[in-house]
């Protein structure tokens, strides 16, 4: 817990008062679906990231929430948020640290709180065309829905790609695997694919497929998860 404490602390000392020479983007997610008559469904996703740039110095946050309700009983949510704060070295290499908070009772998860230092590495830099990779070691702090407390060290690796069709249309892919450093068979994956087409200068459609893979899932629980999600995305 010290460290991830330590983690967090410098993911916002990250933000130094360098207010000049600095670019702000923000990006708003929104999906809905409401049906009624013979099946009752309400479906909502949120989504948001904010990243500041402070001359040599990056940071990023990012939140989604998935909520649902069938008949009207809950049937779907989760939660996910991340700040990270990173200092480029040269063009291609840079350091971060990150925190990341996660909630999803359906997957029998009632809290994870992770974070740690790590490296990161820009593979390809073109301009349709990036790549980059990083590792990072963290500590990994869960509470299951039955209220079975654990923490324990973690490596975690993650690649992103980022291909640009045109101005503002472009397509992601996010992998991130995290391996237990006690427990050599508690590994879990997550990939996301997101497509975004735009509709103006400002606004876009996106659509995102995301795959959660846990290993050792709590017990009566399924080890994969997908999510299919669309809905229109706003830039500012």
């Amino acid at each position: 817990m010290r460290t991830l404490l330590v983690t967090l602390a410098a993911v916002f000392a990250s933000i130094p008062v360098l207010r000049a020479q600095s670019a702000t983007q923000l990006t708003l997610d929104f999906g809905l679906v409401d049906a009624s008559g013979n099946s009752k469904v309400t479906n909502f996703n949120l989504g948001e990231k904010l990243s500041r740039r402070f001359g040599g110095w990056l940071f990023k946050q990012t939140a989604q929430a998935l909520y649902g309700e069938t008949d009207g009983k809950r049937s779907t949510e989760s939660y996910d948020a991340v700040a990270r704060g990173g200092h480029q070295l040269t063009s291609r290499v840079g350091l971060f640290v990150l925190g990341e908070y996660q909630r999803d009772p359906f997957a029998g998860l009632g809290s994870r709180w992770s974070g740690g230092p790590g490296v990161a590495v820009g593979l390809l830099q073109s301009p349709h065309d990036t790549l980059g990779l990083e590792t990072a070691i963290t500590e990994q702090r869960e509470r299951s829905v039955t209220g079975v407390a654990r923490s324990f060290a973690a490596e975690r690796s993650a690649a992103s790609f980022k291909h640009l069709f045109a101005a503002k249309a472009f397509l992601t892919e996010t992998l991130e695997w995290i391996a237990n450093l006690k427990t050599s068979d508690d590994q879990r994956i997550n990939s996301e694919t997101a497509l975004i087409a735009p509709l103006s200068r400002q606004v876009a459609l996106r659509m995102s497929y995301l795959i959660r893979f846990d290993n050792q899932p709590e017990p009566g629980f399924m080890k994969t998860d997908r999510i299919l999600t669309t809905g229109i995305q706003v830039a500012f």
